[in-house]
């Protein structure tokens, strides 16, 4: 019965604060959702740095101690000298080639474009025709002009000129592929999933189920193809027709596009829909190189600065509020669950 007691005593607490809890979020959801917090900003991270420190943890742990001091030893020595080389030669010395690095994981609204324009608005600031941007891309596809638009920010590395390398390591099929093939060079892992050069349209269609209840349905449009289709009135064997032309013409858009930038591919034999893993997809030119990102970033470490660029956005004060109170809800249930487990059973 205490158990009982205690547990009902928790409860209310819990419900009161909860209910407290959310009038105070939707009060700031509200004032949230008229003005956000100022923007987000960018991240930029070494890689080259973070590689070091990798290595040299390895290091710590494989190498007996006299070896490890020794390599130390050895390693701030040549520093040194490439310091006292560089300060020497400092007109002379040519910057090395930079290598900024992207991610881009896409949905069915590519909604990662939002953050991606901004990454490449910061790169393309101080990128150089020496340099490379490195796009790890990874998406099944969506919707066309979400797709449209982040394959035009793409564009935007290409008409400045600078190198641009996408790396796909699991998938980048239908819309995530026409954004790949913007690049100077595609790479593809062994099984990352390729291809899909053609387009899908779906939907259900409620008429019969309307009619058969009595429930009349009107939708009234001014132009004979404002709607072809509908989810509840009756269609068409001419809404049909033109609902199809219209997935024509849009493949036929696909097709060229990726003609334009890959004219390497028989586009007819590859535009059927069909994907390709990646050691098949470069039997078919659709990629030019079986690599993963993270060995090609390793390869470039030598002779090239690495940077990873990324466009953090700024939550809203109701968003963190939210996150903090689910933090305090956990925090409150794992307490009483810790003390309930710690009490006799009778």
């Amino acid at each position: 019965m205490e158990f009982l007691s205690d547990y009902g005593l928790f409860l209310a607490k819990t419900v009161t604060f909860v209910v407290a809890l959310l009038i105070v979020i939707g009060s700031l959801a509200s004032l949230g959702s008229r003005k956000r917090d100022a923007e987000g900003h960018i991240e930029v991270t070494a890689l080259n740095d973070r590689f070091e420190d990798w290595e040299d943890q390895v290091k710590s742990v494989v190498l007996d101690e006299t070896a490890f001091k020794q390599d130390r030893k050895e390693a701030k020595k040549k520093y040194k000298a490439e310091q006292k080389a560089a300060k020497k030669h400092k007109e002379a010395a040519p910057l090395k080639p930079r290598l900024y690095v992207l991610d881009f994981d896409g949905d069915i609204k590519a909604s990662a474009v939002e953050h991606l324009r901004h990454e490449i608005s910061a790169v393309l600031t101080l990128a150089r025709p020496e340099d490379e941007i490195l796009v790890k891309l990874e998406s099944g596809g969506g919707m066309v002009h979400s797709y449209g638009l982040a394959a035009s920010q793409l564009d935007r590395i290409r008409s400045k000129g600078i190198p641009l390398t996408v790396a796909i390591d699991r998938v980048a099929a239908s819309g995530g592929y026409m954004m790949a093939c913007i690049a100077n060079r595609i790479m593809a892992a062994p099984f990352a999933v390729v291809g899909s050069i053609g387009v899908i349209a779906q939907l259900p269609n409620f008429h019969r189920l309307l009619k058969q209840h009595n429930v009349d349905f009107e939708m009234h449009t001014a132009g004979d193809y404002k709607r072809t289709l509908t989810v509840f009135g009756e269609n068409t064997d001419e809404g049909r027709e033109k609902f199809l032309e219209e997935l024509e013409e849009t493949h036929q858009l696909f097709k060229e596009f990726v003609s334009e930038h890959r004219p390497q591919v028989a586009i007819e034999k590859v535009a059927t829909g069909e994907v390709w893993y990646g050691s098949k997809a470069l039997l078919q030119n659709l990629v030019d190189e079986i690599r993963t990102s993270d060995e090609y970033i390793l390869s470039k470490r030598e002779q090239s600065d690495i940077f990873e660029v990324k466009y953090v956005a700024k939550k809203t004060l109701a968003e963190k509020v939210g996150v903090a109170a689910h933090s305090a809800l956990d925090a409150v249930i794992g307490k009483w669950v810790t003390k309930a487990s710690q009490r006799p059973l009778a």
